[in-house]
């Protein structure tokens, strides 16, 4: 049965932090909150966890995982940022944008894009996503939280509790944080391409939508 935290959004009590990492670091799969959505998340090292968070979205090993980073200082250890590309992620992080980079090897193969050796990686505006980051110390391997058969991420988190309380660790409450999953921008030779439009606003990157892009 997992557990359930009620954290606030905007101070998250320390104690409930420090238990969720944990639950982390002990080879749990969590649902947490972030600036788009809600998310699984596992310890980045965790091919346990990470096959359980593709029971739960039953994806393929062709699944792309995303590190949530604290910052742009973690993001560069294990992505390729070159001088033009970082331009643009300072500009536009913390926010809901999962940037497509190079990965570095620092990230494991099985996390890469099988043929690009990309990784996506993204920074979110929430206090308590943050917090977990600051405590684990560490990106969080994470998936947008949508299930089989659905086109929008869980939102309500007694709902979410009801659903997988018997397949993940802990469900984090952490109030309504929106359905809509993040932008995804592939950054190639310093050039922004929009692969999906989703809550960030893609104007401040100088692009515009291409018609093959997903929304």
């Amino acid at each position: 049965m997992a557990q359930y935290f009620e954290i606030h959004p905007q101070n998250p009590q320390l104690r409930l932090i420090r238990q969720a990492v944990e639950i982390v670091r002990h080879g749990g799969v969590i649902v947490y909150p972030t600036d788009s959505s809600y998310a699984l998340g596992c310890c980045i090292g965790d091919k346990g966890a990470m096959e359980r968070i593709r029971r739960i979205r039953r994806v393929d090993e062709s699944h792309n995982f995303t590190l949530v980073c604290r910052d742009l200082s973690e993001v560069s250890v294990y992505a390729k940022v070159h001088n033009a590309d970082y331009r643009l992620l300072k500009a536009n992080t913390p926010g809901p944008y999962t940037f497509i980079l190079s990965a570095s090897r620092e990230v494991p193969r099985r996390l890469q894009n099988l043929k690009r050796k990309t990784i996506g990686l993204r920074v979110p505006d929430n206090a308590i996503a943050q917090a977990l980051l600051e405590e684990l110390n560490e990106p969080l391997m994470s998936s947008t939280l949508i299930m089989p058969n659905e086109t929008l991420p869980l939102s309500d988190p007694h709902d979410i509790r009801e659903r997988l309380e018997r397949e993940v660790d802990l469900v984090i409450d952490g109030g309504n944080c929106g359905l809509e999953p993040t932008t995804v921008v592939v950054l190639e030779d310093g050039q922004p391409v929009i692969a999906r439009k989703g809550k960030g606003d893609i104007t401040v990157l100088g692009v515009e939508l291409p018609e093959h892009a997903d929304t």
